[in-house]
């Protein structure tokens, strides 16, 4: 078995947007939340390589909270449509894959899993920056009506529905809908100094 190191380098549309305060791998700066996608579908080695590394990610106990409700086929994309709010629906209509990213409220005894919402953070971590490696986008919808999509999806009551995740080939903003192509471009961060709390808040 031969290993392969990925190199990567600072994109121009990013370098112009975002600068480190200190020294990071590219692909933190790289990785931006795109709204336009090709039409190609996504091959399923790569989705499921994509899934397999959010299976990776840190969990409380072990208790790997994440769940992935994943649609692609005409008939699973029909039911999303139902509780994506409509202008979000936009530009969702074109990515080729949309994950509604949902998580286990509770340990196997019954008793409520405190870390679930966390963990499954840290599941979409690891989707959005292993798509990116692959040369794939992903941008998190939290804009759609949750009561509604747990009936479309008969999702049981001790499971959360966090966010949809579009997840697809990056396409060109001239393809999105006029509202948002002003809007298509990486943006930045505010200094890493305004979020550091040293040793605890002032009084």
């Amino acid at each position: 078995m031969t290993t392969s190191v990925f190199v990567e380098s600072i994109l121009p549309e990013v370098d112009a947007t975002r600068k480190a305060d200190y020294p990071v791998y590219p692909l933190f700066l790289n990785r931006w939340s795109s709204r336009s996608y090709e039409t190609r579908s996504v091959p399923d080695d790569v989705l499921y390589t994509i899934l397999e590394a959010a299976r990776w990610a840190p969990s409380s106990s072990n208790l790997q909270p994440w769940r992935f409700i994943v649609a692609r086929t005409p008939e699973q994309r029909k039911r999303f449509e139902e509780f994506i709010r409509p202008n979000n629906r936009l530009w969702t209509d074109f990515a080729p894959v949309l994950v509604l990213l949902a998580s286990d409220k509770l340990r196997a005894d019954g008793e409520p899993n405190r870390s679930h919402a966390f963990d499954t953070g840290a599941a979409w971590a690891s989707i959005a920056l292993q798509a990116r490696i692959l040369g794939l986008t992903t941008r998190a919808v939290g804009g759609y009506d949750k009561d509604k999509a747990r009936i479309v999806l008969d999702v049981p009551d001790e499971i959360e529905l966090h966010a949809v995740i579009a997840l697809g080939y990056p396409g060109t903003k001239e393809t999105l809908h006029e509202s948002f192509q002003d809007k298509e471009q990486p943006n930045g961060r505010r200094p890493l100094s305004e979020s550091i709390i040293d040793g605890k808040f002032n009084p």
